[in-house]
């Protein structure tokens, strides 16, 4: 398993990530055998890098990881988890911050949390849910700061979801170590610039910010929710099609882009479209590691394979891009 240094942390991540989400659903909703048998297969495949939240399942993702690994005991794995402010917690942040990092690491079993993320969007002035800059930076980062002179986390996160340019306003600060950034073969604007009009939302290379301030990158919504896979079909496991974030505005619409890409795979490229989007998202060096959601066993497999071939060719990145060019001037 390649490994890559997450920014400025200092730490080592394998470049596939073990995603517990509520998209996938094995986390959350799966069988107790399937979860510590897939946590040991990716532990001994050298997958050292887990990312869950408490809005995963209420809580449930977080206890089926802090039981999982209570029992196989491994060294050496990274934890992420996330907390999200209420719009009624707003007015009490640290105070909120602090019990949601208690409920989770109770749930996790774990005294500390390596990377502790805020889940909330980002935005100029805040509102529905979304947070503001200075709300962020002047109340946030100071509880998170807190607790992790407590020792009860290690490293700031943040994910990178809202306006573009409030993000990089947050970005720019210096004061977050990490990031997680929507990235995929519908959306690569993160680190290329979009052709005009085109029917996501513009992240602006944001790539650039987080490398100027050592940022390191975890690249989420890799498959875009299960839309690269470019099939309507989901796992009973699996939540239902999600709201799709920064690219198109319904999950159907990203599946019908998502079948136009599939000359990458007939032509040779790669074996499946996830495998494809798996690839692309490693292609970037600023991706510090990604997360690839999984309903089963076999899923988490299939992106172990894909992550073992490493990233996409020149030539296929090539194009991709080609082939995105027919979005432009198209509908969101």
């Amino acid at each position: 398993m390649q490994m890559r240094v997450f920014g400025r942390s200092g730490l080592l991540l394998s470049v596939l990530g073990f995603g517990c989400g509520a998209v996938g659903g094995l986390m959350v909703r799966g069988d107790a055998a399937d979860q510590e048998r897939t946590v040991a297969r990716a532990i001994g495949a050298g997958v050292n890098y887990f990312d869950t939240a408490v809005q995963y399942g209420n809580g449930e993702s977080e206890k089926n990881l802090g039981r999982v690994l209570h029992t196989l005991k491994p060294a050496n794995v990274v934890v992420g988890t996330k907390v999200r402010l209420p719009s009624d917690g707003v007015g009490s942040v640290a105070d909120t911050v602090t019990q949601s990092l208690e409920g989770s690491l109770s749930r996790l079993r774990r005294d500390r949390v390596d990377i502790f993320y805020l889940h909330n969007p980002v935005t100029a002035d805040g509102g529905a849910g979304a947070l503001g800059v200075r709300q962020v930076l002047d109340e946030v980062v100071p509880a998170f700061e807190r607790l992790r002179r407590q020792g009860k986390l290690g490293f700031l996160g943040m994910t990178a979801i809202g306006e573009t340019a409030a993000l990089r306003e947050v970005i720019d600060a210096g004061i977050f170590d990490g990031a997680q950034v929507v990235y995929n073969m519908l959306n690569p604007s993160a680190a290329v610039e979009l052709p005009q009009n085109y029917p996501a939302q513009d992240y602006g290379r944001l790539f650039d910010h987080t490398k100027a301030a050592g940022v390191g990158v975890v690249g989420i919504r890799v498959l875009a929710g299960g839309a690269l896979s470019a099939s309507a079909e989901r796992h009973p496991i699996a939540g239902p099609a999600p709201d799709p974030i920064g690219s198109a505005m319904s999950y159907d619409a990203d599946i019908a882009r998502a079948r136009r890409l599939m000359p990458l795979v007939k032509e040779g490229f790669a074996t499946s479209l996830t495998e494809a989007a798996t690839r692309f998202a490693l292609s970037h060096p600023a991706v510090g590691t990604i997360l690839v959601g999984m309903a089963t066993p076999q899923q988490f497999d299939d992106a172990l394979a894909a992550a073992g071939k490493g990233p996409l060719p020149q030539a296929a990145l090539d194009r991709l891009s080609e082939l995105r060019q027919g979005f432009a001037g198209e509908a969101r």
